[in-house]
Parts: C-alpha cells; structure tokens; sequence
C-alpha cells in the first residue's frame, strides 16, 4: 500500500501506527477527565455550599457560554498562526490549573470564574486538535477523528472510577488539587512530541477548488511520511489580513449544510451535558446511589462510547455520515425513552451503557461530516464555528434542565433529553439532499 494510502485512508490496523493521532487522543482524553472530574463532584460542591438545581445547573451554564463565546476566535487564531503543537499544549495547562484555584474556595463567584477558565482552555483544543488530523488525514476523517473522540471517551470513563476512588480517601478539594497534576505532565508531554509538528498548509491557487485542495493536502502528507521528512517539507500560507479571516467567517454563515450540521450538534449536546449534569444528581438522591457507584455508571456510559465511536467513524467514511448520524440519534431517542419507563430496575443502568453507545458514537461523525461542507483552509475557523454553536446549546441545557428538575422533579429531565435528542434529528433530515446521500469513500 502507498503511502499515501496508508495516511488517507487507513484501516484500523494502519491506524494503530500512528502516533501523532493517539498522542492528540491521549491529550483528547485529558481535557475530558477534567470535565467529567467536575460532573462527579458537582452532587458534593452542591451539598456543601447549599446550592439548588437551578444554581447547579447555572455554573454548567457560565462554563458553556463562554465556551460559546471562545470557540470562534480560537477558531480563527488557528487558521492563522497554526502552532498547533503548542496550542495544544497550552490548551492542556489552561484546562487543568484552574482547578487548584477551585480547591481553595468556599465563593460560588469564585467557582463561576474557575470554570470559566477550564471552558476557554477546552475550547481552544478542539479546533486546534480537530482542524490537524482533518488536515493530515484527509479523506479518513470518520475514522481518525473517532480515534479523536475515543480518546475523550476514555477521560470521561475512568475519570469517575478514579476519582470516585479516591473521594473515599480524600476531600473533594484534595482531589481537585492532585487532578492538576496529570493536565501537566500531558501539557509537557503534547509540547515535546508536537511542538514542531508540521501543519503550514499551502494556499490553494486560484483555479483550486477546496477539495482539490484537500488533495493536494493528503499528497504533501504522504509525500512527508514516505521521505520521513519535517517541517521543513510545506511552506507556509502567505499571510492573510484580519478582514479576510471576517469574509471566511461570514462565507462559513452562509452555508446551508455546515449551518444545519452544527444546530444538529448543538441539540445532540444538550442532550449530553444535561445527561452528564443530571444523571448523577438523579442516581445519588433519588436512587441512593454511592459515589463510587455513580461513577462505575458513568463508566459504562462511556465505555460503550468509546466500543461505538471507531465502528461509527469507520462506517461513516463507507456509508455516508447521514445515515450513521440519523440511526444513532434514532436509536438514543428510543433509549431514552426506555429509561423512563425502567427507573429504579436493574434495566435502568443497562440503559445508561446503551445511552453511551448510540449518544457519543456520532461525535466525531458529526465533525467529520462538517469538515466535509467546509474548504479545508478554514479547517479551524469550521470547528470554532461548531463548537461555538454547541457551546450555545450546552449553555442553554443545564439551566432549562435545571428548572425542570426543580418544577417536576429530577425524573423529569429525561423527558427533556430525549426532546433535545429528536429536535437533533429534525435538523439532519433538512440537510440538503448531496449532502445527505454523499458518501466520503466508495464503499468496498
């Protein structure tokens, strides 16, 4: 196989030799085991500081909103500087070191701004992570940017196994004071290994469409990995002024299909943070369940994420990514559903691990299906633009979430999901119809 085979479209075997997509999975994972670290603790901070469903639900609110209002300059600065290695690195620190500050006070304000500056750390990784394995793996999106989104699902599995282990030896502010200590050592390790990783792309000429010029990208590529060459084998894109990022950003606006992808994801996310908000309030007051036990629940939740998210990835690269991400929100809605009848039976926990398996497995699809609505140039302007989008909604979530739970009661939040969940579908079947029956590889 070519190396241009072996870095376009590899299988799952060619995948597993590549390193630069597990470390950038590896650091996934780290910004994850952060968010879910949180949603453990929330159930404690709340008890502690007398805080109501709505006040709960408000701080998943604050984080979002500005993750709303940072993904797209974040977006935007890389497109334009494209260090990507050291963005990531930074994004990494910035994740982790505001939880020191959070293990040291007793203010609700206080804890308002420390989760703000988590959301701007999380928020520059994603288009930055993002827009370089879309980059570099051009036509096997699907499956590299699952093996992306798998590393997110391992964070957020054994996040709550290990520090729900370690809340039964520990206060919850000793936790969050040691839970720095991982976001480090993997900020230092990501600058080491990726800090020259080359990503300057050359612009396109003038007669180049965008997917010739995803083309091109994957030949440059293979053409770097057969010669085992370094940074030094693409030039850079000449320099753009600000108001030609401003046109790029507004040309991003205007297009039907990225427009309609990021409001399906945006209501696919509400789906998630109020589950991930929620469920653990719901199975610790009104199932009496343990912290550890909440956290072997939320285990399975994203062990079956991580199971479905390369299936889903790889298959989407074969079958178009509309049939996967359409079935998969079928299928969380019917689940859902389940679990409003099963509350309080051994099925309720079954639920929650097929929760896991048909909610995450259509993340990365969903980027990847974005990703190929958009000209690759502006690879992180589009991921802002989507992140921002599903920021807005993950703002939105808790707090409606949160009156829900205080007007009829926690049970009541998963009729709230599983509306939030088929309003995502809705969306899919608007897109148009190109879009829809495209498929990214022939099948075989």
């Amino acid at each position: 196989m070519s190396a241009l085979a072996t870095l376009s479209q590899p299988s799952f075997r060619g995948v597993a030799r590549l390193k630069d997509v597990w470390l950038i999975a590896a650091g996934h994972a780290m910004t994850h085991w952060y968010t879910a670290t949180f949603y453990l603790l929330l159930p404690l901070i709340g008890s502690e500081l007398g805080l109501s469903y709505l006040q709960i639900g408000f701080i998943m609110t604050v984080q979002h909103a500005v993750g709303a209002a940072a993904n797209v300059p974040a977006g935007i600065l890389v497109d334009r500087y494209q260090r990507k290695g050291l963005m990531m690195a930074a994004a990494l620190f910035w994740v982790g070191f505001p939880y020191l500050l959070m293990g040291f006070t007793d203010t609700y304000w206080v804890l308002l701004a420390c989760v703000t500056l988590v959301s701007i750390g999380n928020n520059i990784w994603h288009p930055t992570a993002i827009s370089t394995l879309a980059d570099r793996y051009p036509t096997s999106k699907g499956l590299t940017l699952s093996i992306h989104g798998m590393g997110g699902n391992v964070g957020e599995a054994f996040a709550p196994l290990v520090v729900g282990a370690l809340l039964a030896l520990f206060t919850w502010r000793e936790v969050v004071v040691m839970n720095v200590v991982p976001g480090v050592f993997a900020s230092l390790l990501i600058l080491a290994m990726l800090g020259v990783l080359p990503t300057w792309r050359r612009a396109p000429a003038a007669n180049q469409t965008p997917d010739a010029a995803t083309s091109a990208s994957a030949q440059r590529t293979a053409g770097a990995a057969a010669s085992s060459a370094t940074s030094s084998t693409t030039a850079p894109t000449p320099a753009r002024r600000w108001i030609d990022h401003f046109n790029e950003f507004g040309a991003l606006l205007r297009n039907r299909a990225m427009v309609l992808i990021c409001l399906s994801a945006s209501f696919r996310t509400m789906t998630q943070v109020s589950l991930m908000v929620f469920l653990p309030l719901y199975l610790t007051r009104d199932l009496g369940y343990s912290i550890a036990w909440v956290g072997v629940c939320l285990f399975a939740l994203q062990a079956a994420g991580f199971a479905a998210s390369p299936i889903a990835g790889y298959l989407s690269d074969r079958m178009g990514r509309a049939r996967i991400v359409s079935a998969s929100m079928a299928m969380t809605a019917v689940v859902l559903i389940t679990m409003i009848f099963a509350a309080g039976t051994p099925l309720f926990v079954v639920c929650i691990a097929l929760l896991g398996f048909f909610l995450y497995s259509v993340r990365a699809v969903l980027q990847a299906w974005m990703l190929d609505a958009t000209p690759t140039a502006v690879a992180g302007t589009s991921v802002g633009i989507m992140f921002g989008t599903q920021a807005a909604g993950a703002a939105i979530a808790p707090l409606a979430a949160g009156y829900v739970a205080d007007t009829w009661g926690l049970f009541a939040v998963f009729y709230f999901l599983a509306g939030t969940i088929v309003m995502a579908n809705f969306f899919v079947f608007l897109m148009p119809r190109e879009f829809f029956d495209k498929r990214p590889l022939p099948a075989g």
